[in-house]
């Protein structure tokens, strides 16, 4: 049968744990539409849905990613193990501030000071020549609603005190560090940070 507008795809590795009931309709479950689409989608599409996903509590990365990891190994498999790997990787503090610094030397800013006190807040690293707070964000401290509120009330404070506040995610630096290098090249070259 053929509906305007409609693409179907049909597989022959389908088990019975992967077919769900909707509405009446059977269809794949979240994770093996995940894996069937991945291939398919453009930048960021794979992301956005696992973040979708997550919102609507149809599924959390890490319930996907263990799910994932019960499955057999299809075309996309790879493809969504990397992306939810990116969204349940928990580096601590330390970790992340070592994989930042050689970042932020190749964008050619100077030696930050660590853990100082910034408008009443501990800093992960704070460059006052540049009048630049960096922060690196692990998912172990920066998940909760209330930590989340905490974290706009400092970069608040210090916006208010005339400085540039920036946070970079775990999965920026572990994975995006190029982007990371750019954003401080920028940063840094503005002229309200020269002055």
């Amino acid at each position: 049968m053929r509906v305007r507008g409609l693409r179907i795809h049909r597989s022959r590795t389908l088990t019975a744990p992967e077919l769900i009931t909707v509405d009446g309709i059977t269809v794949t479950d979240p994770l093996r539409t995940l894996v069937d689409m991945a291939p398919r989608w453009r930048n960021g599409e794979l992301d956005d849905t696992i973040e979708r996903m997550s919102q609507m509590n149809l599924r959390s990365p890490d319930q996907l990613l263990r799910q994932l990891n019960r499955r057999q190994s299809i075309p996309g498999t790879g493809l969504v193990r990397e992306a939810l790997t990116r969204w349940t990787t928990s580096l601590t503090e330390t970790q992340l501030e070592r994989r930042f610094l050689p970042i932020a030397k190749r964008a050619g800013l100077p030696e930050p000071r660590r853990q100082q006190c910034v408008n009443g807040h501990r800093v992960d690293f704070y460059w006052p020549d540049l009048r630049l707070v960096v922060e690196a964000d692990s998912l172990r401290y920066h998940r909760t609603a209330a930590r989340q509120t905490a974290d706009a009330r400092r970069d608040q404070d210090h916006l208010a005190a005339g400085l540039t506040p920036v946070r970079f995610s775990h999965a920026q630096i572990s994975y995006e560090p190029d982007e990371v290098e750019l954003r401080l090249r920028q940063i840094a070259s503005r002229p309200a940070a020269s002055t």
